[in-house]
């Protein structure tokens, strides 16, 4: 259950008038003898999803009322429903999904559009220079510059970026600490071209990661304002905290954002690395001052009925928390994001949209949060002793789907991998712990952060 639980926590949808512009695009390149369109492709994920959370529910009814008898009937549907049947539909759509995307080819324009690049840095002197580095091994063909915007550093920041002789590179002063969200406003007032690339202050570039991002934005549906890049872990092999890591971004967050993206939409082009319109940034106010910039400013994009996409081959590593401190933080913020995204735009629930079934998705997250802190957690220790009301032997049966599921991401990984020159790593210590052990620590961390901003705690930039 665990391991079940754990793939379909996005990291964090789509505009459904540009389905036939995409499709048409999907057509050109794929060597299939019978085509389905992407509204097909959903209906057939959908109907599959469906079909699985029917058997599973008629499977569970002796278990569900076995624990009736127990705790009562609400409380049986309410922990049975957020274990083990909402998230068996999420992960068969998802697997569904994935088997039946084919991605469009990125197209090569004969002119590439000039690139302005935001980065937000607040005492960085540890990785800035490595991140300039990795900008200025880019092989991108049209011109760019780069701001980097120190945010009332108290270290060496400003000095490092000031030392660095690049004629691309532009250095901001913030008097004081003001967030990453005024620090990435203020870069957006300078800059000079189009398109806006954000980029974290430890984040490093792979090879024409720029190039690839630019080109799937080139080649997306022209209702595009903004394309997520892919992030993987720079620093897995620290210790089994980032160990895990890795394995969550080249499993769980790259697939769930495929899977969005195949579907006209991802829900969160994070601020690690991203592209956007300029004129969109504006007509939307840019980033608002809170824990989930990112994810609220792509919510932004999304309610105007734009698309955002995200480039799969298009990687950028990044520093991953390598506490288990830090890492709860990590994800008590994401978790208060996407409440703030929902307190901020709650119609976004209703617009008529494939991708709005992630978005309900997403309101279904402290429910199943909820669900598995309360119910799974305790019940996988009372099974230590013998007593199997939530978890025994039947928990077994999962194991099949999560072994076919991680076996679909993986495929699906390491071909975009083996494409760009990457290997996977041989991390057979931080799968275990990702598949058994991640989840105990994930969903009560983003219990945390709900209670958090529901209650109105302070809110800190942290980590990412």
């Amino acid at each position: 259950m665990a391991l079940a639980r754990a793939v379909i926590r996005p990291v964090a949808g789509i505009a459904y008038d540009s389905a036939s512009t995409l499709a048409s695009a999907e057509r050109a390149t794929s060597n299939a003898p019978f085509y389905v369109g992407i509204n097909g492709k959903f209906a057939v994920a959908f109907v599959a999803s469906g079909t699985w959370f029917a058997l599973t529910l008629l499977i569970a009814l002796p278990w569900i009322a076995e624990l009736s008898s127990r705790i009562g009937a609400p409380l049986a549907m309410l922990g049975v429903g957020g274990i083990a049947l909402v998230p068996g539909f999420m992960n068969a759509f998802l697997i569904s999904s994935l088997m039946l995307d084919r991605r469009p080819a990125r197209s090569k324009p004969s002119r590439y559009p000039a690139v302005s690049i935001l980065i937000a840095a607040y005492n960085e002197e540890a990785s800035i220079a490595d991140t300039l580095h990795s900008i200025a091994n880019q092989d991108y063909p049209g011109a760019f510059e780069v701001f980097v915007v120190d945010d009332g550093s108290r270290d060496r920041t400003a000095a490092i970026v000031d030392a660095c002789d690049h004629d691309w590179l532009h250095l901001i002063r913030q008097p004081q600490n003001a967030g990453k969200s005024a620090a990435l406003n203020r870069g957006l007032a300078e800059a000079h071209f189009d398109l806006i690339v954000t980029l974290d202050a430890d984040s490093f570039l792979y090879r024409d990661a720029l190039r690839n991002l630019v080109e799937r934005y080139l080649s997306d549906p022209p209702n595009t304002r903004a394309v997520a890049g892919t992030m993987l872990v720079r620093n897995s092999r620290r210790n089994w905290v980032t160990k895990a890591q890795e394995w969550d971004y080249f499993h769980g967050i790259a697939a769930i954002k495929r899977v969005q993206s195949l579907y006209h939409g991802t829900l969160v082009a994070q601020g690690a690395y991203s592209l956007y319109e300029r004129a969109a940034l504006r007509e939307v106010g840019g980033w608002v001052d809170c824990v989930g910039e990112d994810i609220v400013l792509t919510w932004a994009l999304l309610r105007k009925g734009w698309r955002v996409g995200h480039a799969e081959d298009a990687c950028c590593f990044t520093n991953a928390p390598d506490t288990l401190h830090q890492f709860v933080r990590q994800r008590q913020r994401w978790a208060r994001g996407m409440m703030e995204a929902f307190r901020q735009f709650p119609d976004i629930l209703v617009k008529p949209r494939l991708s709005t079934l992630f978005v309900w998705w997403n309101l279904a997250f402290p429910w199943l949060d909820l669900a598995y802190t309360l119910f799974f957690i305790p019940g996988v220790i009372l099974a230590l002793f013998g007593i199997y009301w939530i978890a025994g032997p039947l928990t077994l049966a999962l194991l099949p789907m999560a072994l076919g599921i991680n076996y679909v991401m993986y495929r699906v990984g390491s071909q975009m991998f083996a494409s760009n020159g990457l290997r996977v790593r041989r991390n057979l210590g931080g799968f275990l712990t990702y598949a058994f052990v991640y989840s105990l620590i994930l969903q009560p961390a983003c219990v945390a952060g709900y209670f958090s901003e529901v209650l109105g705690l302070r809110k800190t930039w942290g980590t990412k």
